[in-house]
C-alpha cells in the first residue's frame, strides 16, 4: 500500500535526478505493473517519467540558449572599429613585448648562422607572430565587401601605425604596413588621399640606402622599443657571410666587433619594459591572429575584387571613344 501511495504522490520533484540506471528501472516498473494488472498506476508512473524526461530537456535547451547568450556577449565588440586606435596599438605593443623579451641573444646569433628553427624557439615564435598578424590585416580588410568598408579599414590601421610609431614599436607598425603595401591590398581601388597617405607611412621602411632613414629613427628612439628583427637578422647574416671567423689562424675581432653592435642595442632595448594596460577584450579580438587568409585565397579575392584586365577595358574603352 505504501508503494502505491508513494506512486499516486509522485511529482516531478520526487524524480530530480534521472539518472540512466534509474530511469531503465522505472520502466521495467512500468511493466511489471502492467503485466500485474495495475493499469492505472502504471499510467501515472509513466506520466510522471515522461514529464520528467521532457522537463529535463527543456532545462538542458535553456542552459545551451543561457550558455550562447554568454558567448554573444562576451564576443561583443565584434568589429575593430569598436575599439579606439590607440588601444589597439597599446595590446599590440604587449603582445610583441611579452615575446620580445623572450628572445635570448645567443639564439639571435645562431639564426644567422644555422637559421634553425628548434634551436632559436623564441625568435622562431616572434617571427610567427609577426607573419601571422600581417596576414591577419590583409585578410580582414580583403574579407569586406564593400570597397568604402575596406577603405575604412585600411585608415583604421593607418591611424593605428601612428600610435605604433608613438610608442617606438616598429614590430607592429612594419608588420601592418607590410600588410597594406601588399600586392593584392596594394592593387586594389583606393582613394588617392589614402594612397597618398600610406605612401609617408612606407617611407621609414624605404629599402633604398640600406634603409637608412628606419635606421635613424631607430637611432634616436629611447626605450621602450621593440625594433623591427628582420633587420636585425639581415644584418647579421651580411656580417656573418661576408667575414670569416678566423684571418691567418686568429679571430676576427672585427667581425666580432660588429656583431656586438648589432645585438647591443637590441639587448638595451631588452632591458626597458612596458608600462601599459591589459585589455582582455582586444587581445580576445585578436584571437592570436589565427584567422587569417593563405596567399593564395588573397590573391583570389583581391582578383574577384579587381580583375586583372580591368585596367586594360578601360584603356581600350577611352580610345574607342
Amino acid at each position: 500500500m505504501l508503494f502505491k501511495d508513494a506512486i499516486l504522490q509522485s511529482d516531478n520533484r520526487n524524480l530530480v535526478e534521472l539518472t540512466e540506471d534509474i530511469l531503465k528501472h522505472l520502466m521495467d516498473l512500468v511493466v511489471s505493473l502492467v503485466c500485474s494488472g495495475e493499469l492505472s498506476l502504471a499510467r501515472i508512473l509513466r506520466k510522471n517519467i515522461l514529464d520528467k524526461v521532457e522537463q529535463k530537456k527543456l532545462l538542458s535547451y535553456t542552459n545551451s540558449l543561457k550558455t550562447l547568450a554568454a558567448r554573444s556577449v562576451a564576443a561583443r565588440p565584434g568589429t575593430l572599429h569598436d575599439f579606439r586606435s590607440h588601444e589597439i596599438a597599446d595590446q599590440l605593443t604587449l603582445l610583441d613585448a611579452e615575446l620580445f623579451y623572450k628572445i635570448e641573444i645567443p639564439e639571435v646569433l645562431l639564426w644567422a648562422k644555422e637559421q634553425n628553427e628548434e634551436k632559436s624557439p623564441n625568435l622562431t615564435q616572434f617571427t610567427e607572430h609577426f607573419n601571422n598578424m600581417s596576414y591577419w590585416v590583409r585578410s580582414i580588410i580583403i574579407q569586406q565587401e564593400k570597397a568604402q568598408d575596406r577603405e575604412k579599414l585600411l585608415l583604421k590601421f593607418i591611424k593605428i601605425m601612428k600610435h605604433l610609431r608613438k610608442l617606438n614599436n616598429f614590430n607592429s607598425y612594419l608588420a601592418i604596413l607590410s600588410a597594406l603595401d601588399s600586392a593584392p591590398i596594394r592593387r586594389l581601388e583606393w582613394q588617392k588621399q589614402t594612397s597618398e597617405g600610406l605612401e609617408e607611412y612606407c617611407t621609414l621602411i624605404d629599402s633604398s640606402s640600406s634603409f637608412r632613414a628606419y635606421r635613424a629613427a631607430l637611432a634616436d628612439v629611447e626605450p621602450p622599443c621593440i625594433p623591427y628583427l628582420g633587420l636585425i637578422l639581415q644584418d647579421l647574416t651580411f656580417v656573418h657571410l661576408g667575414n670569416p671567423d678566423f684571418i691567418e689562424r686568429k679571430v676576427n675581432f672585427s667581425k666580432r666587433w660588429q656583431q656586438f653592435n648589432i645585438l647591443d642595442s637590441m639587448r638595451r632595448f631588452q632591458q626597458v619594459h612596458y608600462d601599459l594596460k591589459h585589455n582582455e577584450d582586444i587581445v580576445s579580438f585578436f584571437n592570436d591572429f589565427s584567422d587569417h587568409l593563405a596567399e593564395e585565397a588573397l590573391w583570389e579575392l583581391s582578383l574577384k575584387i579587381k580583375p586583372r584586365n580591368i585596367t586594360r577595358r578601360k584603356t581600350e574603352r577611352e580610345e574607342k571613344t
